[in-house]
This record gives C-alpha cells, structure tokens and sequence, in this order.
C-alpha cells in the first residue's frame, strides 16, 4: 500500500439485530431445514428430532467458547486472532488462512445451488425452460451480493436481515401449520428412539442422525468479523454468536418435529431434499401454492448466505492483509462506503470463475457437492481449534477470568462432538454410516491439504524475514488507545 492512510472500517455502523442476523443467515436455515437435515433422517427416521436436539446441544458448547473469545478480542480477524492469542500467532495465520479460503469458497457454493434449484423448478413447471440452464441466476445472485459488498456493512447486513426474517418466518409459519394439521398424530415419541430407520437401531442411529444435522449449524460465528463495524462488540458479539445458534437451533428442533408427526414419523426414513418426500413435495401435495413460499424461502436463503459469507471473507481478508501477511490490496477500503472494495471485487471474480469453471467442467449439483466438502472439512477444523484457543487462551492470559465450566469443560465437550462430523465429512469410514467419498468429491481431500501447504510455506516465509507480521495475528485494534495513527501498513486504525 502506498505510505498515505486511508481510512478503516467504518465502526459502530450496526447494531445487534444485523449481527444476529448475520450469524443467522450464515446458517442458513430455510436451506438447511429443506436440504441438509433430512440426510439424517436415513438413520435416525422418525426420530430425528431428537437427532437434531442433541445437534443442537452439542454446537451449543462450540458456540460458547466462540461467544466468550469475541467478547475478550473483538476483532475483524475473529477465528485467526483468537487462535493466535489462546495458542500462538503461527496458528492463528495458518487458521485465518484456511478460513478466509472456505469463506471465500461459500458465495459460488451457493450460486451453485441457487442456480440448478431455480432451473430445476421452472423446468418442472414448465417444461419448455431448459433444465441445465441454471448459470444466469447465478449470475444475476453474483451480481446482487456484489453490490451489496460494495455499498458497505450497514447495506449488506440489513439485507441479510431482510432476507434471513422472511427465510424463518416461512418455515416456522409452515411448521405451526404442519403440527396443526397432525392434530392427533403429535407425539413426543419422536424425541425417543422408537423411529429409527430400518437397519440402524437403538441410540447409534440417532447419533448418526445427529452427526449429519451437525454440519446444518455452521455458520453460526458469523458475526464475530463484524466486531469492528459493531456497536458495543464486546456485549453485541457474545449475544449474537450464541443467539443465532440457539435461536436457529430451535427452529430445526421445531421444524424436524412438525414435519416428523405430519408425514408419519415410521416413514419418515424415506423423506429426503426432493420429491414427493421433501419439504416441497409436502406443501405441493397438501397446500396449494404455499410451495412457492417454501421455494422462494430457499432460494432466498442461498442468497442470504452468499451474501453473509462474503462479508465474512472480505472481513477476515482485510484483518490479515492490514498486518501485511495478506496482500495490501485486501485492505483497501471505498472513501465513502468504508467497504473493503478491493476484497469485494476479487470475491465477486472468485465466486463466478469456481462457480462457471466447476459448474460447467463437471455439473452444478456435482460441482456444489465437492466445494460443500471442502468448505466444511475446513469450517469443523477451525471449531476444533477455537475450542482449543478457548482454554489456552483463559489458562495462559485471562486466569482470572477463568470458569472451568465454560472454558475447560465446554471445550472439550465442544471438540468430542465436532471430531464424528469431521469425519463424516472428510468421508473417512471410522463409523457405519460415513459414505466413503467418490471423485470428483473425493478431490477436495488434496484440495484442502494444497491450500493449507501452501500456508506452511509462506507461514515459514514471513518466520524467516518477517517474524513481527505474525505477531501481529494476535493484535486487536479496537483495544489500542490511538485511534488516528497509521498502522506500518498505512491504514488508519480507527
């Protein structure tokens, strides 16, 4: 960057309500309610709820340890600065590189599925539109998170906030109604494990189920990257991170119910993402034009999602790039929006060059599988680390502060239940019920072990010839007292 300041992020230009939201469509939870959660139910049945339930407990400790780190560091680096002051700064770069990576990976994820879920439907309704034309609306959703990027933290979140209301009131609407409709048929059976499917009995099939509805709550840290651009981080980051994980959490818990005693819980093994048995197919079959909500809910959230992602990469860029471990380019920011423009532009590229070259080299549902996998071998790594930093760094820094519960025992806790799912999700077949990945799905194995070798090599790089740029992984500016000298990178820490 050139030696004249230019000015930072803009602080306290959102409030609590756009960064719970934030976390919340990051989780994307219409979504997750219709794609990603009925994958358990081929294991847990009808009793997935209770699948979910435990999901839902067990992210929780994960959320805790998230929640209590962003209160003491609010900071733009979030999961790279905890990690470097709970265990040491040459992790925190490693964990900031590999995060703003799958962050940066998740916006064309979701064009990707906002693509074949838009021609897929308008393919079914009429049979003239080309089932395989799905790149224009993902096009058009690029260009629609770009400008939201562009126009700043206080646009994009509050069109998150849009975006993400309409999303949850869609489904708890459909939920209350589904539950309505069962009448006699609700029963709390489905929190047991007397609806497990076929084959998989007992309490395994339910922590199969759970293991699969796990990976539904990623997302939920979102908001720590806005702390910077936050009223009162300290108090607004510890509500939102844990609120948007429990909040969302019992709207799975809810919705999984509804759906469960509606559809008939002892066949409920059979019920999936599409067709008859899908969250679509019920309100096609039962509900009149009510599955075009349930349609426009999903296609909302994957924009909702794209667009909280992107904010979080760009964040997460500009953190890293301001201690000059990252380009400088990253931490250029709009004189006006005060909007990391040069991080927009470049995860605007990012986003339409993987979605167009993965999507048309192999096809959309194949290309969005083998990012889903990357993305989320690499986000459940990072949990396990963060719970890590969350008793080194109350151990080593904050003894005073310490709280066994909540900072040795929520760890661990936090970890035991995220290691399954990272299995589950690198397809390694240590349980029964891990699917042994096939390529091209298979390939993200190597893609995430070049990515991160990469960030071995140029971690030892700066060691070398800059040490004091990895220090300063561990840095928090809002902490510092100047508020208008430039950093050695020329940007104003204000």
């Amino acid at each position: 960057m050139s030696e004249e300041a230019v000015p930072g992020l803009r602080r306290e230009a959102i409030g609590l309500r756009e960064v719970l939201f934030q976390s919340i469509t990051a989780m994307a939870p219409a979504a997750a309610v219709a794609a990603s959660i009925p994958s358990g139910a081929a294991f847990a049945g009808g009793s997935l709820p209770l699948s979910v339930l435990i999901a839902l407990v067990a992210c929780l400790f994960t959320a805790s340890c998230v929640a209590e780190l962003a209160r003491e560091m609010p900071a733009a680096g979030s999961v790279a600065t905890y990690t470097a002051q709970g265990l040491h700064p040459s992790v925190g770069f490693l964990v900031g590189w590999g995060y703003v990576f799958v962050e940066a990976l998740v916006p064309p994820l979701l064009l990707l599925q906002l693509g074949f879920t838009t021609a897929g439907t308008l393919h079914q309704e009429w049979s003239s539109y080309p089932g395989d034309l799905w790149w224009p609306w993902s096009l058009a959703g690029a260009a629609v998170i770009a400008a939201a990027g562009y126009l700043g933290v206080r646009a994009s979140a509050r069109f998150g906030t849009v975006l993400g209301v309409f999303e949850v009131l869609v489904f708890l609407v459909f939920a209350v109604w589904l539950i309505a409709k069962a009448g006699g048929d609700n029963t709390l059976s489905v929190f047991g494990t007397s609806h497990t499917a076929k084959g998989y009995d007992g309490i395994s099939s339910v922590f199969a189920g759970s293991v699969y509805t796990v990976l539904a709550f990623a997302g939920f840290e979102a908001a720590a990257p806005l702390a910077e651009e936050t009223k009162d981080p300290r108090r607004t980051m510890h509500r939102a991170v844990l609120g948007a994980a429990l909040s969302i959490g019992l709207v799975y818990v809810l919705t999984t119910y509804a759906m469960s005693v509606y559809f008939g819980p002892d066949r409920f093994a059979g019920f999936g993402a599409s067709g008859a048995g899908s969250w679509e197919g019920v309100a096609r079959a039962s509900f009149g034009l009510f599955w075009v909500l349930v349609f426009l809910a999903v296609v909302n959230s994957t924009i909702a999602n794209a667009n909280a992602c992107a904010t979080v990469s760009t964040r997460t860029a500009f953190a890293l790039a301001r201690i000059r471990v990252f380009p400088a380019l990253f931490a250029r920011v709009h004189p006006g929006h005060r909007s990391p423009v040069a991080g927009v532009a470049v995860q605007c590229a990012v986003s339409v060059a993987v979605m167009l070259g993965l999507g048309l080299a192999y096809d959309p549902v194949t290309a969005f599988l083998l990012l889903a996998t990357v993305i989320v071998t690499v986000v459940i790594g990072v949990y396990i680390v963060v719970n890590l930093a969350c008793a080194g760094y109350f151990l080593r820094r904050r003894r005073e502060l310490l709280k066994p519960v909540r900072h040795l025992v929520f760890p661990v806790l936090g970890i035991i239940a995220f290691v399954p799912a990272l299995l589950t999700a690198a397809g390694l077949p240590v349980f029964d019920f891990v699917t042994e990945l096939t390529p091209p799905v298979s390939y993200a194995g190597p893609v995430v072990g070049a990515w991160m070798s990469a960030g071995v090599v140029i971690l030892i790089f700066l060691l070398r010839r800059h040490p004091g740029r990895i220090a300063e992984t561990a840095r928090v500016h809002l902490d510092e007292t100047s508020t208008t000298a430039p950093s050695q990178s020329g940007v104003v820490q204000s």
